[in-house]
């Protein structure tokens, strides 16, 4: 990571340099409706040129619903070739149970997400309730589609910090873009929770568990020929900081409004630098959007 990023027009600048990506989607792939036509004309470059793509996304479901998902925004699976979401990692670790943490969470499960998540609860060894006074743990997979806050989540989340349930968080993420509008994430609530004393286990970006799955999936590439591309400072920038890879920031994504410009614009220098400084995280390149 460099103290100034490089201010970098598209991929073709800087592709020579890495040979695996990471690839945000929400705010770099897609908009949440559907693809950018030059982030899907980018990605059959950057495979024409043999490099490898790995999508990770923070999205609070398996993989397989999830590659669904993006073929119907646009995103078609040979565009890419591997897929790891934040959801599928929570979900293996519900299932398989790897660690002490999980094996004493108990099979009383409330899961509190919206009703496209029902997936995250198919094939596990788990009994769901809809009482939080019946849990022994909490799955929390989001708030309902289009919230914009926490609301009528509030008491649940009370009782179940009264209660000290712990939590699995299957999305770090605190908001997302949809088209032009901002929507509340599972990440939001985890926070709500921890304020109210509650114990949260993250899954995801920014946490050294998500890249170590990347990895295993991209063969174990060079770090320093590996790049991170994402819009969120706190999740896609910090976790390729915290894991030494490099990583090129789109501010047109989640960050756009706040910079007062659309995606495939730059801000002005002293705004990104000062968002840069606010958040504690900076990149190591800087694209206008994912684009070749």
């Amino acid at each position: 990571m460099t103290d100034q990023p490089a201010i970098r027009r598209g991929l073709e600048e800087l592709a020579d340099g890495y040979d695996a990506f990471i690839l945000d989607l929400w705010g770099v792939l897609h908009d949440g409706l559907r693809a950018y036509p030059e982030a899907v004309e980018a990605l059959y470059a950057l495979k024409a040129r043999g490099k490898q793509l790995l999508l990770l996304s923070n999205a609070p479901r398996r993989t397989e619903d999830l590659a669904r998902q993006m073929a119907n925004l646009g995103l078609p699976e040979d565009s890419y070739h591997h897929l790891m979401s934040s959801g599928q990692d929570a979900y293996v670790h519900l299932r398989d149970r790897p660690c002490t943490w999980y094996r004493e969470l108990g099979r009383r499960m409330l899961h509190i997400g919206p009703p496209h998540d029902a997936n995250m609860r198919e094939g596990l060894d788990v009994s769901v309730v809809s009482d939080v006074q019946f849990a022994e743990f909490v799955l929390n997979t989001g708030p309902a589609l289009h919230a914009t806050e926490i609301g009528a989540l509030e008491p649940v989340l009370r009782q179940a910090a009264d209660r000290e349930l712990p939590m699995i968080c299957a999305n770090p993420d605190i908001r997302v873009m949809r088209g032009d509008s901002v929507e509340l994430c599972a990440g939001a609530l985890a926070k709500r929770y921890q304020e109210l004393g509650g114990e949260v286990r993250y899954h995801g970006k920014p946490y050294q568990g998500i890249y170590d799955s990347c990895f295993q999936l991209l063969g174990d590439p060079d770090p320093k020929r590996t790049l991170a591309v994402g819009d969120t400072l706190h999740t896609d920038i910090e976790g390729a900081n915290r894991v030494g890879i490099d990583s090129a920031f789109v501010p047109g994504g989640i960050n756009a409004g706040d910079l007062g410009i659309r995606m495939g614009e730059l801000p002005e220098t002293d705004r990104l630098t000062a968002l840069f400084a606010r958040e504690g995280q900076s990149p190591t390149h800087v694209l206008p959007a994912f684009r070749w």
